[in-house]
Parts: C-alpha cells; sequence; structure tokens
C-alpha cells in the first residue's frame, strides 16, 4: 500500500508558506468513531488535502481523528464536504479559530497514533459511550456560577498559566495522561457536586468527562467545543465571557488573545508577560513565557548557558548536541524545567 508524505523540507515549505497571501481559515476538530484501515484512511485524507493546500496537524487512530488545520477560505466548502461524506462526521462541529493568522501551520503531517490523544489508560472496561453532558456557553455560565459546581481545566500547566475560566481549578500536571488519574484522586469528596471539565477544542475534556464517570463521579459535564468553541459562542450571541487572558493553542501562533488579562509572568525576570516562545538554542528548543527585555538580553535563549551554546561555532554546537534529541520541546514545558529558569533570575551572572 502507498503511503504519502512531505519531500520538501519544513524550511522550505514554511518559507512558500510564508509567502502565500491567501486568505485561509484556522479549523480544529476531532471525532470518536472506529477507523479499521488507518493506513488507507491516512492516504486518501493526505491525497484530498494536499490537493485543496492544506496545512495543519492530524492524528489517526483505531479510535478516531484528532485534526488541526487551515486552508484557503475559497476552498473551505469543498475541504467541509469531503469531511461530512463520512457518515460519522457528517454535521460535524468544525472549530474555527478566534484569531485568524495565515501562518498557523505550513506543511501537512498526517500521523498514525495508538490513540488520537495520548490518555495513558489500559482499563479494558473503560468505553467513550459512556460521556459527560454537553453544555454549550450558556449553560456553562450558568452552571458555573452555582456554588454546588465545580469547574476543573483538563489542559496541561503551561496552557493555564496564560489563560483560563474563573475560578478553574487546575490539574497541576505535564500532561494528559498524568491528569486523568490524578483528577479520578483530587475530587473523590465531591463525587455528589456539579462537575465541568474544559480544554482548549473538547477532545481531552470529553474523555475526561468519560473516565470520571468511569470511576464513579455523577454530575459530569463537558464544555462543547472547548474554549474556541466557546469563546465563538459568547461573541455570536453577546454573552458574559467567563474566560481571561489567553488561549493557548497547539501550532505556530501558539496563543489566541482573548481578553487584555495578563495573568502570567516571564519566566526569566518575572514581570508580567504571556507571550510563548522557543528558546533559541536548537539543543534545547524549550517552550518557555519570555519578555521582550529578556528575549533581546538573551538573544531568545532560556538561559545564560543556552546563549553562550548558541555562540559556539557550528562544529563545536554539533559535538555537543550528539544524541539529544530536543525536537519534541516545541510543545514541553515540565514544571521543573521552568523551575530551573526562573531560579536562576535571582542570579544576574545568569540572566
Amino acid at each position: 500500500m502507498s503511503t504519502f508524505h512531505n519531500r520538501v523540507s519544513r524550511k522550505l515549505l514554511k518559507e512558500k508558506a510564508n509567502a502565500d497571501n491567501t486568505p485561509r481559515i484556522t479549523l480544529s476538530f476531532y471525532c470518536y468513531f472506529t477507523i479499521e484501515d488507518q493506513k488507507q484512511f491516512r492516504d486518501d485524507w493526505y491525497k484530498k488535502l494536499n490537493g485543496l493546500n492544506v496545512y495543519g496537524r492530524i492524528y489517526i487512530a483505531n479510535e478516531g481523528i484528532n485534526a488541526q488545520m487551515n486552508c484557503p477560505t475559497h476552498l473551505f466548502n469543498e475541504l467541509q464536504e469531503f469531511i461530512y461524506a463520512y457518515p460519522e462526521m457528517n454535521a460535524l462541529r468544525l472549530n474555527k479559530a478566534v484569531e485568524e493568522n495565515n501562518n498557523s501551520f505550513y506543511v501537512l503531517d498526517i500521523k498514525i497514533r495508538t490513540k488520537i490523544v495520548a490518555d495513558g489508560i489500559n482499563d479494558p472496561n473503560f468505553s467513550m459511550e459512556n460521556k459527560g453532558s454537553y453544555v454549550n456557553a450558556l449553560q456553562f455560565n450558568e452552571l458555573a456560577k452555582d456554588k454546588n459546581t465545580l469547574l476543573i481545566d483538563m489542559r496541561n500547566h503551561y496552557e493555564f498559566e496564560v489563560g483560563r475560566f474563573k475560578n478553574a481549578v487546575e490539574i497541576p500536571s505535564d500532561t494528559f495522561r498524568e491528569q486523568l488519574p490524578m483528577a479520578a484522586e483530587m475530587f473523590q469528596s465531591e463525587k455528589e457536586r456539579n462537575i465541568i471539565m474544559y480544554c482548549t477544542g473538547g477532545i481531552r475534556c470529553e474523555k475526561a468527562s468519560a473516565w470520571m464517570l468511569h470511576n464513579g463521579y455523577n454530575n459530569v459535564f463537558h464544555l462543547e467545543g472547548g474554549i474556541i468553541n466557546y469563546i465563538n459562542q459568547v461573541k455570536e450571541k453577546q454573552l458574559e465571557n467567563h474566560f481571561i487572558g489567553k488561549n493557548f493553542v497547539f501550532d505556530e501562533r501558539l496563543g489566541e488573545r482573548i481578553t487584555d488579562d495578563v495573568i502570567a509572568n516571564c519566566h526569566v525576570c518575572g514581570s508580567p508577560c504571556d507571550v510563548h516562545v522557543n528558546c533559541t538554542n536548537s539543543a534545547c528548543h524549550l517552550l518557555f513565557i519570555q519578555c521582550d527585555g529578556c528575549k533581546k538580553q538573551l538573544d531568545g535563549c532560556c538561559s545564560k548557558e543556552c546563549q553562550d551554546f548558541i555562540h559556539l561555532t557550528e562544529e563545536e554546537q554539533k559535538e555537543k548536541r550528539k544524541g539529544i534529541d530536543k525536537g519534541r520541546n516545541i510543545f514541553n514545558k515540565s514544571k521543573q524545567r521552568i523551575a530551573n529558569i526562573s531560579n536562576k533570575k535571582a542570579d544576574p551572572k545568569l540572566i
């Protein structure tokens, strides 16, 4: 069976995308349904989407599809028709970005995964068929005002750090697979309360709601379409907005501005800031928050050590990078690594 993949370097693809001024729509969607032949599904989707000049990141698994992408505005209807041609996805909600930006993606990646969202669940009795009830923006607002409601954020700590719903509870972890058992354990005494779970686009909180029900919780809800759909509904229906700050997104933008509130701080100097960047040092590439002043002072690096590293010769850098793969750190910001940066701010020599 043939497979399809990019044969052009990502650098050239990014340059091509940045030079293309064609208006684009950024969207995301997911659907839990059984895909038996994932390789054929992937190849069919790559052929079609590549033909429509779509860029994005799509995960295919036996349990369904998880997709983030952008497409030329004038081809959106054709893309939608292709998606809706699958009975399981007919009339599926396609979340459109809160902030439009042509540069959200610059390459098309379609990958086969064990699961469309890594959850660490190995319980054979767990099923996505028994999941929490959807709530739309209006229902969310009403339930959130109830003192008997517990609002749980099912995103990673670095997402929670820059933006969140008022009175939301964080599950302090680096990954979703860590969060699930933590959430089930943390709220044992709250099983009779109304529990609303939310995430960026809905995929994580939907699975989390099913996991909570599986663990004996009763009144579990999850925000339909996540934060993205909530904000769009708030704008369309002129509802009260309960979300503050930025909505972190997993593409080149790294965030959508929802309100003017800056609730995070630069990880180097501690000043108010909510701009995520990746360390310029390719051997580090850590995702962290950095203000303009520190960015200038450290040449876009997270520390003096990394700044010193990028000024080595290419040969010296290559030697020090041997055996190190930091590519995944583009969306990797563990609490410990950030603490290591923040602790250095007390020593002027390291800033």
